[in-house]
């Protein structure tokens, strides 16, 4: 066996012997007598292997040329366009596998044989070259064949659903309820620009995503209310921190339709909460506490607002952070905290904490089940530290014993007082505010003043505690943490 045959045998390739040879002499002939044939066969062989990929997410703009397996998932229009030396042709189809979607671009006669030949749900065996176009990764046909004894296991773009969008899919068109909305914000590019984006929340029945519009449709954020039911047009999906997320650029749009679209959150249990989990929680507001501000490390001013959720499971403290801080919630209210994080809170005890990942929603008539989610939560006010160790005197309990240890992580209970005599002649005192810094001491603030307190507890920024122990030296030395 000669060098060539030896070098084709260690292929893995649709590529025939023949072609090969073929482009083995075409490559002596290029480098023009600097490689002979077993060289120009070596170099070959290894930029075949390099454009073997295994999934649709190894392929690499920056490579020459690709080979890879796709189902088809839809097919555009066949388009005309003008050329200097005449009319051509294109027509981009929609193929993607289990890791994600590319556009392949059918040029003059491959587009007319891709519009008569090829239909949604082919497996293509295709040949191409990769780069990355103006709604993501593009591959250039060369060569496409079918392949019917490869299964993948992707849907084809027939339903326009949320839990139908893969990665790197484009000219998605989306009908959906907006569950929530944030503020536009500005941001400096590269090139010294201005950018600006924001972000919205849709739904269906099939689930949920989150929608970035950048520039000048970013101000649909603020036109279009929660509730309204849109469809995204020309959008295309793009992959954050293993999220799927809708993007709408120049080309997109998000126009208000008169139709019902419907969403129902499947939201997780809140007894099945886990430490450090991303989940769905739903339920109805059990208490609200007063939204508080607080300093940040770089000097800016930051917020949270606490409120108590419960379903037919549990309870939990969910920290609204941010512009979530100013949401008008009250006791009774349906809501779906969405994408909030488990963290650890006080006692023990779990919290979620809602921040600019997460989306916050006021339900209306959505199931978030059992009997206590469906109503027969008491409305009450929430109770507020004074500042000073004392009680409000409109503090209302709603009742029941498992409001009793919220009564003190809300505030300060009416009949709550000191439990005994300082027995080292120091001031025993109790105070409730929000942890604005961490460390030795940790430092709360309760809106009108702050407290050092000195703690051997984990805490966290923007948690509210009471803690009570004797003042020294103007420092609290906490011996409970309610």
């Amino acid at each position: 066996m000669g060098a060539i045959e030896e070098i084709y045998a260690d292929l893995e390739t649709d590529v025939s012997e023949a072609e090969f040879r073929e482009a083995v002499e075409q490559k002596v002939e290029q480098m023009e007598g600097l490689a002979d044939e077993e060289t120009a066969a070596m170099i070959l062989a290894h930029e075949l292997a390099d454009s073997e990929v295994d999934t649709v997410a190894d392929i690499d703009p920056a490579m020459d040329e690709v080979k890879c397996l796709a189902k088809v998932r839809s097919i555009g229009d066949l388009r005309t366009f003008e050329r200097d030396d005449g009319e051509g042709t294109v027509v981009n189809v929609e193929a993607a596998d289990e890791t994600g979607t590319v556009r392949l671009a059918f040029w003059d006669e491959r587009a007319e044989a891709a519009t008569e030949e090829i239909e949604a749900g082919d497996v293509l065996r295709i040949k191409g070259r990769p780069k990355e176009g103006y709604n993501g990764l593009e591959v250039s046909v060369d060569e496409a064949e079918p392949d019917d004894a490869v299964e993948i296991d992707v849907p084809v773009d027939d339903d326009g659903t949320i839990e139908s969008l893969t990665i790197g899919q484009s000219e998605v068109n989306l009908r959906g309820l907006v569950l929530g909305t944030d503020s536009v914000r500005t941001f400096e590019r590269d090139d010294g620009s201005e950018g600006r984006v924001a972000n919205l929340t849709l739904g269906d029945e099939t689930g949920r995503i989150r929608v970035t519009l950048w520039d000048d449709k970013a101000d649909r954020a603020d036109e279009i209310d929660p509730g309204t039911a849109v469809e995204v047009v020309d959008g295309y999906v793009r992959e954050r921190e293993g999220n799927l997320e809708l993007h709408v650029g120049d080309r997109g749009a998000v126009e208000e339709i008169d139709e019902t679209v419907e969403y129902e959150p499947d939201a997780t249990p809140i007894a099945e909460a886990e430490l450090d989990e991303r989940i769905d929680i739903a339920g109805v507001v059990r208490s609200t506490d007063p939204k508080r501000t607080f300093d940040r490390d770089d000097g800016s001013e930051g917020q949270v607002r606490n409120v108590r959720l419960q379903d037919d499971t549990d309870d939990i403290r969910v920290a609204l952070w941010g512009p979530k801080a100013d949401m008008d919630v009250a006791p009774g209210d349906e809501l779906l905290a969405a994408d909030a994080e488990i963290q650890d809170g006080w006692q023990d005890d779990l919290e979620a904490s809602a921040g600019w990942q997460s989306t916050v929603v006021v339900l209306e008539d959505a199931a978030t089940g059992g009997d206590a989610a469906a109503g027969g939560v008491e409305r009450s006010a929430s109770r507020q530290s004074t500042g000073e160790g004392g009680a409000g005197d409109d503090a209302v309990s709603d009742g029941g014993d498992s409001a009793s240890l919220d009564s003190f992580a809300d505030g300060t209970p009416a009949d709550a007082g000191s439990e005994g005599g300082s027995t080292t002649g120091a001031e025993r005192v109790e105070f409730t505010g929000t942890v604005v810094q961490t460390g030795e001491p940790v430092v709360l603030d309760d809106g009108t003043e702050t407290m050092s307190v000195e703690t051997d507890a984990r805490l966290r920024l923007g948690e509210e505690v009471t803690v009570r122990g004797e003042l020294v030296d103007e420092r609290l030395d906490a011996d409970e943490l309610l």
